[in-house]
Parts: C-alpha cells; structure tokens; sequence
C-alpha cells in the first residue's frame, strides 16, 4: 500500500471511520486510566493509590460528563446525567445488575484471551494478581461510599460483601457462629453455574479466592482473618461453590 492510501488527517475518513475512532478515544481514555492507577500504586502503594484514585476519579468523571453532555446533548444534574435521576429504583436496579454481568464479562475474555495465547498457567497468575488488586480497590471504595468506618467489624464486612459486583450476578448467603466468627457462602456463582450446564467440571478458583477473600476482609478491617472451608476444586455441597470463615482477631 502507498502512503497516498492512508487518510492524511481525521477530516479525510469517511462517517462509520469516524464512529471507529470516537470510540477508540473512549478505549484509550479507559486505558490510560488504569494506567495511572498501576503507577501510583506502584510508586507509592495501593492504599494511597485507591485515595488518590478517589479524588482525581471524582474530577475526571465531573469533567467527561460534562463535555459529554455538551457534546451528545444531554444534561447534568448533580454531577450525573439527568435521565439517570428520573430513572425509578427497579431500572437503575437493572442497569446495575447490567453493569456487574458487563464487569464479569470483561474479566473472562481478559482470563480466555490470555489463556488462549499463553495457556491456563499464565492466566491464572495473571488473575490472581489482578485480583491482590482489585479486591482490596472495591474493598476501599465500598468503605468511602457507604460511610463505613475505618474498623467497622464483621458487621461492616457483612454489609460490604453485599456491596461487592458479585452480589448483583451471584447468590450468596451469611451464617453467623458467633459474636466473632460468621460463613460467608456463595451458593450459585454465574461462571460455575455456567460451567455446569455445560457439563464441564468446577472452574478451580481456590487460588484466586485465597487472594480475593482475604484480601477484600482486611481492606475492610486490619483485624478480620480469613479461612478457606471448601472451593473449587476442593469437594463441596450441591447447597454452594464456596464457603469461607471470616474472625475477628481483636
């Protein structure tokens, strides 16, 4: 191909190129964003990042929304587009239930993309570093949006773990045993459920979970230790995928 072949500038592509690239800069916007995020987290830890992330999240939304709206022609009320607020309980309801079974499938093509390249190993070191991550960042922003303490207990976990993406796509459940100890069970988890019905055996998540579990319960509160009672590919009930024991360790 010549160089006189390729578009000189934007105002040479025709209008479904253009529609390619306005969605593009939304990509890449997505991706430098994270791309900030891993970098303060690595130069000055993740529990400073989720801050920062905090408050330059907070500015970066306000600012895209509102040349958002300029642009496509909708308006702003109280930070947020204002078809949102005329929006009833059971539709916003939906399109958060929407957004969680959009999060998860974001996470498997990322998991059988790289499983495809590199072969189940590599994906699953991959994930479960994704997950030292990104559990203990919904742990810290759960806390910041509900109010919860800075040691708020089993019972800020109890209420965070029903705060989690998974609550919205998965069925689980809360036993307490005592004042210091309660089991936290999912009992019908979309991706093995999934799995089942396609007659594939359980997915083996224990090392991720040994990952996601303990590390979301501390961001949540310093003093909660964390017990594993049974996950893929550990034998288990036909009532659950995986349970796990949370303590209070004063």
């Amino acid at each position: 191909m010549s160089d006189s072949d390729y578009p000189k500038n934007m105002e040479d592509l025709s209008q479904p190129e253009l529609v390619q690239w306005l969605l593009e800069g939304f990509r890449r916007t997505l991706i430098h964003y994270g791309c900030w995020f891993r970098e303060v987290e690595y130069q000055l830890g993740l529990q400073t990042a989720a801050g920062v992330e905090g408050e330059a999240g907070d500015l970066a939304w306000s600012i895209i929304l509102k040349r958002m709206a300029g642009l496509f022609g909708f308006q702003i009320d109280n930070g947020v587009p204002a078809s949102l607020n005329r929006m009833s309980k059971e539709k916003l309801l939906e399109a958060i239930d929407g957004t969680a079974v959009n999060w998860l499938a974001n996470d498997g093509v990322w998991f059988q993309t790289v499983e495809k390249e590199f072969g189940m190993d590599a994906a699953k070191r991959c994930n479960d570093t994704g997950w030292s991550r990104f559990s203990p960042y919904e742990a810290f922003r759960i806390k910041k949006i509900l109010g919860l303490p800075e040691s708020p207990g089993l019972e800020g976990l109890k209420i965070a773990l029903g705060f989690r993406m998974y609550a919205r796509i998965n069925r689980q459940s809360i036993e307490d045993i005592d004042a210091t100890r309660f089991i936290f069970r999912m009992n019908d988890c979309r991706v093995q459920s999934a799995r089942k019905r396609k007659g594939l055996d359980d997915y083996p998540c224990k090392s991720v979970g040994m990952v996601e579990y303990p590390f979301f319960a501390t961001s949540i509160d310093r003093r909660i230790k964390t017990e594993c009672l049974g996950c893929p590919p550990d034998h288990h009930p036909e009532s659950w995928y995986c349970a796990w024991r949370f303590s209070l360790i004063e």
